[in-house]
C-alpha cells in the first residue's frame, strides 16, 4: 500500500493539472467571441492554412470565433508566383497560380469572415531570386530595375485585383509589405533611419537590390494605384515583428513618415500598421509574461495612431514555456485584453481596428526544436494540442463579455 501512495497521489492531481491547461468546456458551450469585440471597435482574428481546411475541430473553432482569418501562407508571393507560366508570358509579366488561395478566400467568403491580405512584397521568402532575372530565368543576368519595378507594379495589380474581382469586398486590407526593417545595425545603411534591410540572412534583399532602395514606398505607391482604380476601400499596411519595442517602433515611424511623404500628388499610400504581436522569449520563458510588455504595447498603439494611423494587432501570440504559470498566463492574457485593446479605442480617436491571433493551438511540448514551439510556444495557445478549449481562452471570452 505504501509503495502505491505516490501513484495514488499523481492520479489525484491529474484532474487539477488538466484544469490547468483546459477550461473543462467545449467549443460549443461558449457563444461566438467576435461580436464581443465589436462594442471595443475592433475586429477579432485568427489564422488558417490550406491544410488546416480539413481538420474540422479547428475550421469549427475559428469560424465560430473570428470574424476576421488571415491566410498563413498561401497569398503570399512565394505561393502565388508561377516560375513556367511566368517564363510564357506574352507581356513579360508576372503570372499567378491562386488555386489553393482562391479555396480558402471562397471558405471565408461562404462563413461570412473579412480576411486580411497577407502579404504582397516580402523579402523574406522571395530569396528565389529567378523573380528578378532576365526572363525568370537565374541562368541569364538581372534585369534593369525599371523592368523588375514593372513586374513588382504589375504583381500587385494582378493579386489585389484578382481577389477583388473574384471574391469582392472580402480582403478588406493587405500588409503591403513585410519585415522591411533590420534588426540590428549590421542589418542597414547607418544613414537611413527606416532601417530597411540590406542583407537578409548573409544574402543581399533582393527587393532592394534590384527593385530600389525605395521598394517599401513604391509597393505603396502600386497599391494605392490598384485600389483607387478599383473604386474599393481596401486598407493598407506596413506589418512587421517587435513593433512595440522602442527601436523598431521609431524606424517604423521613419518608415510611416517616409511612405507619407512619397507620393508626388500627396495622396495619403499607408493607412496603418501591422503589429505581429508575439510577446515574450523565442523558445524560452525568459521575457515571457513582463508587466513591460502591456506598456510597451500600449505605447506602441499611441505612437503609431499619432501619425494619423490604424493599428492591428496582426499575429499575436502570447508566449508560455512553463506550463506551471497557466494560471499566469491567464490573467496575463486577460490584463492584455483589458488595459490594452478595449481601452485603445476609448478616447477621440479610434486606432485599434483588429486584434488577430495566430497562437491557436499549443506546440508539443516535446519538440523543443520545432520553429512553431519557439513561435507559439506550448502552453501559450487558446486549444490544446488535441484542441481543447484552455482556461486563457475562458479569460478572454469573460473578459470581453465584461464578466
Amino acid at each position: 500500500m505504501t509503495r502505491l501512495l505516490p501513484l495514488l497521489l499523481v492520479l489525484c492531481l491529474l484532474p487539477v493539472l488538466s484544469f490547468a491547461e483546459e477550461s473543462g468546456l467545449s467549443n460549443e458551450d461558449y457563444e461566438p467571441l467576435w461580436p464581443a469585440a465589436e462594442p471595443y471597435g475592433f475586429k477579432l482574428g485568427g489564422c488558417f492554412g490550406y491544410w488546416d481546411m480539413s481538420n474540422k475541430a479547428y475550421m469549427d473553432f475559428v469560424s465560430r470565433h473570428f470574424n476576421s482569418l488571415t491566410c498563413t501562407n498561401e497569398t503570399k508571393a512565394y505561393s502565388l508566383l508561377d516560375q513556367n507560366a511566368c517564363r510564357k508570358s506574352e507581356d513579360g509579366m508576372p503570372r499567378m497560380n491562386y488555386a489553393n488561395a482562391d479555396r480558402m478566400i471562397a471558405w471565408a467568403q461562404k462563413q461570412g469572415i473579412a480576411v486580411r491580405g497577407h502579404v504582397l512584397v516580402w523579402d523574406a521568402v522571395m530569396q528565389y531570386p529567378w523573380f528578378f532575372h532576365e526572363d525568370y530565368d537565374v541562368s541569364k543576368p538581372f534585369a534593369d530595375p525599371e523592368v523588375n519595378r514593372a513586374r513588382l507594379a504589375s504583381y500587385i495589380d494582378q493579386v489585389i485585383t484578382h481577389f477583388e474581382e473574384k471574391f469582392p469586398g472580402v480582403i478588406y486590407c493587405w500588409d503591403v509589405v513585410n519585415e522591411a526593417i533590420g534588426d540590428s545595425a549590421s542589418d542597414w545603411r547607418a544613414d537611413d533611419p527606416r532601417h530597411i534591410r540590406v542583407v537578409r540572412d548573409g544574402g543581399p534583399n533582393f527587393f532592394r537590390e534590384y527593385v530600389g532602395d525605395d521598394y517599401v514606398e513604391y509597393a505603396f505607391l502600386c497599391a494605392r494605384n490598384t485600389v483607387e482604380r478599383l473604386g474599393v476601400d481596401i486598407r493598407l499596411f506596413y506589418n512587421d515583428y517587435n513593433m512595440f519595442m522602442k527601436g523598431k517602433r521609431e524606424a517604423a515611424v521613419s518608415l510611416a513618415e517616409s511612405i507619407l511623404s512619397y507620393d508626388p500628388d500627396g495622396r495619403r499610400l499607408i493607412d496603418g500598421i501591422g503589429m505581429q504581436g508575439y510577446l515574450g522569449g523565442y523558445g524560452t520563458q525568459s521575457g515571457c509574461l513582463e508587466e513591460s510588455l502591456i506598456t510597451d504595447v500600449k505605447e506602441a498603439i499611441s505612437l503609431f495612431s499619432s501619425l494619423g494611423l490604424e493599428v492591428q494587432i496582426t499575429e499575436m501570440a502570447v508566449r508560455n514555456f512553463d506550463r506551471s504559470k497557466a494560471a499566469e498566463h491567464a490573467a496575463f492574457y486577460g490584463r492584455l485584453f483589458s488595459e490594452v485593446f478595449m481601452q485603445a479605442n476609448s478616447g477621440d480617436q479610434h486606432p485599434l481596428t483588429a486584434v488577430c491571433i495566430w497562437g491557436l493551438v499549443d506546440a508539443n511540448p516535446a519538440d523543443k526544436n520545432n520553429y512553431v514551439y519557439k513561435m507559439n510556444s506550448p502552453y501559450g495557445c487558446f486549444l490544446t494540442t488535441d484542441y481543447k478549449i484552455k482556461t486563457c481562452f475562458d479569460t478572454v471570452y469573460h473578459t470581453l463579455r465584461g464578466e
